[in-house]
């Protein structure tokens, strides 16, 4: 049938499409760019991506897959992550979830655990917080109960506190007889990653990477299916990083544990398959896609620089919690949903996805179900695990794959030339970089350039959050938890005391068996060790602006009775003023604004009385540009002398700014204005802290 139809080339097309546009530039109306600068066509053709050979999965470089099968029949990894503070309400969580069809399970400790301590010596406020109050082997195998543990991957998230974590859990597996080559996980031992995220190690950086070395060298030996080392680049992409300059940290941070552990005695080809990656996937569908096939064709240059066996890296990829919103949460399931099947298409070797609600902080049973049935449907009933590697071969995909990978390598060059990453942390240089970016991106959030649905687009003010109630009693937990501690955990973990690295972990393992606690080990292995601090990365939100405006209306909501709200002062017929009256209530209720509408009106005196009835301060002229003409030097004196204290006309007044405003009008909101600066002046009108 092709032959039956002409050949079209790429002038003709270019040729139809400056027709259309009538003069106004192409570059500028058809092409945009990504944060990393790369810019992207309306239309990709062969040339876009002149591969000379042929790229097969499971061949180098890679990017089209870690193995030449894919992902295989049963598909990726479906991972989910668990929190609950109450060992016994977690156990039952991580059963439903493996029930429902989860394959592996995270486990993050609380902060008092990641911190090092046990309950009897930390703050009160970190126990229970933000994790699992796993402290020995004990709480692990009450954590674990009935979890088979010779089929289900456990990867631990311990900050700090991996080695003694490891040990603990590594302990629970000789206690339940699992044998060396059944046990599957990972350990994820990444100081790099704590001290970005919490600024903080509790030892010198060498000494950490020594113990993480040591931790991998004992893996290697004891756990052929258990990784060690785990390269997590959420802190980075929290702080605000680009896919290109996550992907250079990532390579960095494994470049730096490369180095650690074979200085410590492992071989390269060991080494490299003890590292698994950690990456955040964002709902920027192609640009995720392009993402983590970029990460494997990225990590099989450094191997090959290493002169290592080719192979690929093992990817994690994790919903980013930046793009969450707390404000219309059940948007997020379309969020995550989007990142997840980018991820799956790309090849990920297991996906965590996050609940909905994630950032409101109340997951659930039923949140958790949506999560893991999201990943189902698109591996099972969606088929994408039918096709490997479906997006290889786009022109897009393959140009943007290869520019991506190109401008991570020159970030991670960069990173190299500063003396590593761990210099370029303790000497700010990825936190200057980060901070460079974020300032464009918060412009764009502000402008709407870079839009929120449910928050900075089409809100949903009359919403109502999901509350989940808590049944957990923390001061109960915190008291059993402090009485189930072992008696002789000291005693236990006094046994590592003068061990030489090389065998600290297995020492720790023991230990642990005997009723060494986390926190008793921590003691030992940081005995008379110096603190490394640096600035944390911060942690950001896309949301963080529109929802600090949201936050402040409910406030003022609940102190009045009422949300803040503006009068739109509508002019002539509906068919005339309803663009931008909608126009206007989409702008304002992203501030937490209510709308006060009407049908129109034709006479001054009648705009006036409605809005002195309406009970508002401020209002909003709506109306096409033919009726401003004719109406608002009549209707604007009129409603600041019906006690308008502020007032807007939606749409760019052109030539016609300064009448305008003689006329009465203050400010004046149209596509492309800056939407934060006008709420945060709005709501400062209205009396509403912000």
């Amino acid at each position: 049938m092709a032959g039956d139809f002409p050949t079209q080339r790429y002038e003709e097309w270019r040729g139809a499409v400056n027709k259309a546009l009538k003069g106004a530039p192409f570059e500028k109306k058809m092409v945009s760019r990504t944060y990393e600068g790369i810019t992207l066509q309306p239309l990709y053709t062969r040339q876009d991506w002149p591969a000379m050979e042929a790229e097969f999965p499971g061949m180098r470089p890679f990017s089209r897959g870690f193995g030449a099968s894919g992902v295989g029949a049963e598909g990726w990894c479906i991972r989910q992550e668990h929190e609950e503070p109450d060992l016994r309400v977690a156990n039952a969580a991580i059963l439903a979830d493996l029930q429902g069809g989860v394959t592996s399970v995270v486990v993050r400790l609380d902060q008092a655990a990641r911190s090092g301590f046990d309950p009897d010596r930390a703050s009160p406020h970190s126990i229970g917080f933000d994790g699992v109050m796993v402290y020995a082997r004990a709480d692990f195998d009450v954590l674990l109960e009935k979890v088979p543990l010779n089929i289900v991957p456990i990867v631990l998230a311990s900050g700090s506190q991996f080695l003694s974590a490891a040990a603990l859990l590594a302990s629970l597996w000789h206690q339940r007889n699992v044998s060396s080559d059944k046990a599957k996980g990972s350990f994820n031992a990444d100081p790099l990653g704590t001290l970005a995220a919490t600024g903080a190690l509790p030892m010198p950086v060498e000494k950490a990477l020594a113990h993480m070395a040591d931790l991998a060298g004992y893996t290697a030996r004891n756990w052929p299916c258990v990784t060690a080392v785990g390269v997590d680049t959420t802190p980075y992409y929290e702080a605000g990083a680009t896919d290109s300059q996550d992907l250079a940290c990532a390579m960095a941070t494994g470049v730096a544990y490369l180095r650690a552990m074979t200085a410590a005695g492992l071989d390269v080809d060991t080494a490299c398959h003890q590292i698994s990656f950690t990456l955040p996937v964002g709902c920027d569908f192609f640009l995720s896609i392009a993402k983590l096939r970029a990460a494997r064709k990225l990590w099989a240059r450094v191997t090959e620089s290493c002169a290592a066996t080719p192979t690929a890296a093992l990817i994690n990829a994790r919903t980013t919690e930046r793009m969450m919103t707390r404000y219309d949460p059940w948007v997020n399931m379309l969020r995550t949903t989007t990142a997840a099947c980018a991820a799956g298409l790309a090849g990920a070797n297991s996906i965590t996805v996050l609940p909905f609600d994630h950032a409101l902080g109340q997951i659930n049973d039923f949140s958790r179900r949506v999560t893991r049935n999201s990943q189902i449907i698109l591996r099972e009933e969606s088929s994408l695990t039918q096709v490997i590697d479906p997006a290889g071969g786009s022109w897009y995909v393959e140009s943007l794959t290869e520019q991506l990978a190109q401008a991570a390598w020159g970030v991670f060059q960069d990173i190299e030339k500063a003396g590593g990453m761990a210099a370029a942390l303790s000497g700010g240089v990825i936190a200057d970089q980060l901070e460079s970016v974020w300032r464009v991106r918060e412009k764009n959030i502000a402008h709407r350039s870079d839009p929120l649905t449910g928050l900075s687009e089409f809100p949903n003010i009359a919403e109502t959050l999901p509350r989940h109630s808590s049944h957990t009693n923390r001061e109960s937990l915190i008291e059993q938890a402090r009485v189930l501690l072992p008696a002789n955990r000291v005693e236990a973990a006094e046994t590592l005391r003068g061990i030489q690295l090389g065998s600290i972990t297995e020492m720790a393992v023991a230990a642990a068996a005997n009723g060494a606690t986390l926190g008793s080990l921590f003691t030992v292995l940081t005995a008379d060790a110096m603190h490394t601090s640096i600035q944390a990365l911060p942690r950001r939100k896309l949301s963080e602006s529109f929802e600090s405006l949201r936050d402040a209306a409910d406030s003022y909501k609940k102190r009045t009775g009422n949300l803040p709200a503006i009068f739109l002062a509508n002019l002539g017929p509906i068919a005339a003023h309803t663009m931008r009256a909608t126009y206007a209530k989409n702008f304002f209720e992203a501030g937490g604004i209510k709308t006060l509408t009407n049908d129109g009106f034709i006479e001054a005196e009648s705009c006036a009385s409605a809005f002195r009835d309406s009970g508002a301060r401020i209002a909003i002229l709506c109306s096409s540009d033919a009726l401003y003409e004719k109406y608002v030097e009549r209707m604007a004196p009129a409603l600041k002398a019906a006690g308008c204290t502020f007032l807007f006309l939606a749409g760019h007044p052109g030539d016609k700014k300064t009448a305008y405003m003689e006329a009465g009008v203050d400010d004046f909101i149209f596509m492309g204005c800056n939407v934060l600066g006008s709420l945060r002046t709005t709501l400062s009108h209205l009396g509403v802290t912000h």
